[in-house]
């Protein structure tokens, strides 16, 4: 039996990767709300005032995150969670990804200050009169008898055996001094 293949109508192979482009796989659908559901998940982290600053929030989208802050059971709440991506399916979620990252990037930036400043309180402390002289060249408007009597008080502090209470102090003092600064 021999059968020509000029009556056999190939199948469009145009048309064919087209819709192979276009429609994403299984795996990566499944990834994608897998995503969606992780960034309702850093949504539902947020606090009230940090939420009311993520733009393109949908109402019904916002009062699923605050529903799925009270939920305390696990398997409830990862039903919600599964819900705030189904939500996220019908956004764009670019704006929101921006807001987020422009959040994780402030607080990455309030943390950096915070382990620079323990970082010249404990030099400082270590130090003695001459990182007194390089506060005082960094903050110009600081107390340099202050500065010394609070670095004498957690030297005390230490051969007593006390709590730092000094070293906090000395902290504090310096937060004011980098708040006051970025101020003017």
């Amino acid at each position: 039996l021999f059968l020509d293949w000029r009556h056999y109508s190939m199948p469009d192979t145009d048309k064919a990767i087209d819709t192979l482009i276009e429609e994403p796989s299984k795996s990566a659908a499944k990834r994608e709300m897998t995503a969606l559901q992780a960034l309702g998940e850093s949504l539902v982290q947020l606090t009230d005032g940090q939420l009311n600053n993520i733009p393109d929030l949908d109402e019904d989208l916002r009062i699923a995150i605050i529903e799925t802050r009270k939920i305390r059971s696990n398997s409830a709440r990862k039903r919600h969670l599964q819900y705030i991506g189904k939500l996220m399916r019908h956004i764009d979620a670019t704006s929101i990804k921006n807001s987020l990252g422009e959040l994780n990037r402030e607080k990455q930036h309030a943390n950096d200050n915070f382990h620079a400043l323990e970082q010249v309180r404990d030099k400082l402390l270590e130090g003695g009169p001459h990182e007194i002289e390089k506060v005082l060249q960094r903050w110009p408007e600081a107390d340099r008898q202050q500065l010394r009597q609070i670095v004498l008080q957690h030297q005390r502090d230490l051969k007593k055996g006390k709590p730092p209470t000094a070293k906090r102090k000395l902290f504090k003092y310096l937060r004011e001094l980098q708040e006051s600064s970025v101020d003017d």
